[in-house]
């Protein structure tokens, strides 16, 4: 039990940086950023003309680290990137896989194949979403000033305490949240995900995905220990660590205001990781 709630608060702490630099970000593009500034960054974001977000979004998103999945959902609520640029962040996201393949001593081919998958299944979703999204008219706009609004903050006071106080409000939110799907995740155990997961073509990866979708890096653990021990199939494996995001999931339900469009996010996170779940596991 100790070490459960050890794990949720180190957890909780290495999402700090990233939360507050994510909300400084914001702030600054709001308040102390002219136009140019303002169409450079949302340019990089996949919110200009070229589609440059979801590139950028699938390479930063590989590195071992779910900060970034946190990140990106609060620079989607305050519309600075694209939907496509946060898909392929979500996809991308590594978080504990890469730190456990390589302490495993996995092959260098296998460790190399599953980043470069999920990377490049990231980078080519996001694109694709951004195509359908600007075609049907649909890009959203907004800024920080949605989050103020939904949080009740007070951003005259400045944007540094801005920034910290929707840190504070969010991180508190998470730690509540992970600390109970941890707990969950501890009496279940995970022998009980191995005997639902093994040598099941269809129902394997959809199962994955489910376990992928757990909004914490537990999820992403469990999957790559049971890949190693030879529990799950590469397809199963895929479908898991592609719909899994890190606590992304969770800044994105508290931060964004649409409720059905996080629920559509959601939905089109778990499609794509089961789908290419599915082929991989029928392929491999």
């Amino acid at each position: 039990m100790l070490d459960v709630l050890t794990d949720t608060l180190l957890d909780v702490v290495r999402l700090i940086p990233f939360l507050f630099l994510a909300y400084l970000a914001m702030e600054c593009l709001e308040h102390k950023a002219g136009d140019g500034t303002r169409k450079l960054i949302r340019w990089a974001g996949g919110r200009g003309r070229i589609h440059a977000g979801p590139v950028i979004g699938g390479l930063l998103g590989a590195v071992p680290q779910c900060g970034f999945s946190a990140a990106a959902s609060n620079l989607y609520a305050g519309r600075v990137i694209s939907l496509g640029t946060l898909i392929a962040v979500y996809l991308s996201t590594s978080d504990e896989m890469l730190p456990i393949l390589i302490s495993e001593r996995a092959p260098v081919k296998t460790i190399l194949a599953i980043l470069l998958s999920k990377a490049l299944i990231g980078t080519a979703a996001g694109m694709v979403i951004d195509c359908a999204v600007r075609r049907r008219g649909r890009e959203r706009e907004g800024g920080i000033h949605d989050i103020c609004e939904k949080e009740h903050c007070h951003c005259e006071q400045g944007i540094v305490r801005s920034a910290l106080s929707h840190t504070v409000r969010i991180a508190f939110f998470i730690l509540l949240v992970t600390l109970v799907l941890n707990l969950a995740l501890h009496f279940a155990g995970e022998d009980a995900l191995a005997g639902m997961l093994l040598n099941r073509p269809v129902l394997g990866p959809m199962l994955a995905g489910l376990v992928g979708l757990i909004p914490n890096c537990a999820g992403s653990v469990a999957i790559t220990q049971l890949y190693l021990e030879g529990a799950m199939g590469m397809g199963s494996a895929l479908a898991g660590l592609l719909a899994g995001s890190g606590v992304g999931l969770l800044v994105l339900f508290r931060a964004n205001r649409d409720k059905r469009e996080n629920l559509m996010i959601l939905g089109l996170l778990y499609g794509i990781g089961v789908a290419v779940g599915i082929v991989a596991e029928l392929l491999w």
